[in-house]
């Protein structure tokens, strides 16, 4: 039978860190849900752990070197804009789910944070996004209403 060397203390660690990015992205997401948009609980979540997880490889592969760690975020930033592009749609002179979009481009950047070990940088993008998705919607209904939306 193959045993796996496993390190008890990184797995505690990867598992949360996991939790954490898991934990800040699901108010987004239960927002997102709650507007009626396709994202929203899963995808949120998921985004940002699956963020948290590939800089958590990298820290095992590639620690130290600026190199690989700037081009896991370059591949990240741009596989989750790709991703968050999906969300936009276009009807006619109307443009939707642009909130959407970014907010999954930001549970990106959450899980990110969170794998380097920056928190009060996950923990402030979590905020200042349901702050944004909660608080501008009343603004935003009456500029609509201003520019005859």
């Amino acid at each position: 039978m193959l045993a796996l060397p496993i390190d008890w203390n990184l797995l505690s660690d990867a598992l949360m860190k996991l939790s954490i990015a898991y934990v800040c992205a699901l108010p987004v997401g239960y927002m997102a849900e709650k507007e009626g948009h396709a994202a929203g609980v899963r995808t949120f979540p998921i985004v940002a752990m699956a963020s948290c997880g590939y800089m958590l490889i990298l820290a095992g592969v590639g620690a130290g070197s600026i190199e690989n760690s700037s081009r896991v975020l370059q591949g990240l930033i741009t596989g989750i804009g790709f991703v968050g592009g999906g969300a936009i749609l276009k009807e006619g002179m109307s443009v939707h789910g642009t909130a959407t979009a970014a907010s999954i481009w930001n549970t990106g950047a959450i899980g990110a944070a969170v794998a380097l070990g920056r928190y009060e940088i996950g923990i402030a993008l979590a905020i200042l996004n349901m702050v944004t998705l909660t608080i501008l919607v009343p603004l935003k209904k009456k500029l609509d209403r201003e520019a005859g939306k």
